[in-house]
């Protein structure tokens, strides 16, 4: 990478904000000062061949592994790649794709993102003045985004969804690392290394004249969620796999392993679609995986079968359980009440996220609710993006229980 940029127009550094503009639409996140070190670093490096300059701009603009695949498209059509009509033709004429019949032909899901990201930008360049404008974008100003975290979920248009699908992707579910009964040398603390100073005294002829310690080890828990995938939480379900997904591929993010399982009129283990890098993959993978979305629901049975199958192998190393519900049993509410409380027994802890707790005069009265309610540590909502930045604090305090609780014994 030697050679320096031909002196042209001047037209590269706006085709770089313009493609920074093209990841922009396409879902991935691009700041300012990123397109500022992009630009610098292709003046500096300059480039000889096409890869150069790919991997220049994807060091610079890219920051998540799961955009990594939705960067390769934009940057494939934006960059004049020689089938981009052809492609293009074929996501635009879905008869054409059904009579060929032939699945390689059907575009990705990043790449359906990078081509409308694009067709939107190609649209907007004839009506382009001269002088390049800065846009505002006014319409999530601090009053109407405040609005906009507290909209249920349910009541969000497709747009709206797709930007809390976005914004659900950076909220966190910070916990503390557990203890665990191995320990690890220590210069300091309560506990002493006694294996360790007779050791030591072994190498000096039995002489022991400094003390060694020693501390419990810290480990992050494993988080195994429960979601409900039945038709009155198809809505929510789909956003709380939005939030799976971003926590099983967040960094750091405080937990170990995370799974995933999903259940409607049966049990379904979705983790490995939850670790596919793009969240589009990830989704049509788990939909894949369960057949039973919007259908019916049996949450005992579910728990029955989760209880047998997989509990000692997801639960045994002290892992929470996040169980996301409406609590609407359709089946034996005996059975569910045995198989909840035995999960409780078996997990660190359950937090039961309920999209009911919307309603401000909402109380326990349905029998699936009253089954699952006594045996859980905590109970909270999770209809809005309000609702989902309170649980940074699910796993320090009850939530609702307490309340729910003496209105179920009134």
């Amino acid at each position: 990478m030697t050679a320096t940029l031909p002196e042209t127009d001047g037209r590269l550094a706006q085709n770089i904000v313009h493609f920074a503009r093209a990841l922009r639409k396409a879902g991935v996140n691009v700041g300012t000062a990123q397109v500022h070190v992009a630009v610098e670093a292709v003046e500096r490096a300059g480039f000889t061949k096409r890869q150069d300059f790919y991997h220049t701009l994807r060091a610079c603009l890219v920051t998540r592994p799961e955009h990594l695949e939705t960067y390769h498209q934009v940057f494939a059509f934006f960059w004049r790649d020689p089938d981009y009509l052809e492609r293009m033709m074929k996501m635009m004429l879905p008869l054409v794709q059904a009579m060929g019949g032939e699945d390689e032909a059907r575009p990705k899901p990043a790449e359906r993102r990078a081509a409308e990201a694009l067709s939107e930008a190609q649209a907007r360049q004839p009506q382009a003045p001269d002088r390049e404008e800065v846009e505002v974008d006014a319409s999530f100003s601090w009053s109407e985004d405040e609005k906009f975290r507290q909209l249920d979920f349910e009541q969000m248009s497709a747009a709206e969804i797709r930007q809390a699908s976005r914004m659900m992707r950076t909220l966190r579910l910070p916990v503390d690392p557990m203890l665990t009964r191995r320990c690890t040398p220590s210069g300091y603390g309560r506990i002493p290394d006694t294996r360790r100073m007779l050791r030591r005294a072994m190498r000096r002829g039995g002489e022991m004249h400094t003390m060694s310690f020693k501390q419990p080890r810290k480990r992050p828990p494993d988080l195994v969620a429960l979601c409900d995938i039945s038709g009155s939480m198809s809505v929510y379900s789909r956003m709380m796999m939005h939030f799976l997904h971003a926590l099983t591929w967040a960094p750091n993010p405080g937990w170990g392993h995370v799974h995933g399982f999903t259940f409607g009129t049966q049990l379904t283990n979705v983790t490995r679609a939850l670790h596919l890098r793009d969240v589009d993959l990830a989704l049509q993978a788990a939909g894949q995986d369960a057949p039973d979305w919007q259908g019916g629901t049996r949450i005992g049975e579910a728990f029955l079968q989760f209880n047998r199958d997989w509990s000692r192998r997801v639960l045994g190393q002290g892992a929470a359980v996040l169980l996301i519900t409406d609590g609407l049993e359709r089946g034996d509410t005996a059975l569910l009440e045995t198989q909840v409380e035995r999960l409780a027994r078996s997990c660190r802890k359950l937090i039961w996220l309920n999209p009911l707790l919307r309603w401000d005069g909402f109380a326990p009265k349905a029998a699936g609710i009253r089954a699952i309610l006594p045996h859980v540590g905590s109970f909270h909502a999770c209809h809005s993006l309000d609702a989902m930045s309170d649980l940074a604090h699910a796993l320090d305090g009850p939530g609702e229980k307490p309340r729910l609780m003496r209105a179920m014994c009134d």
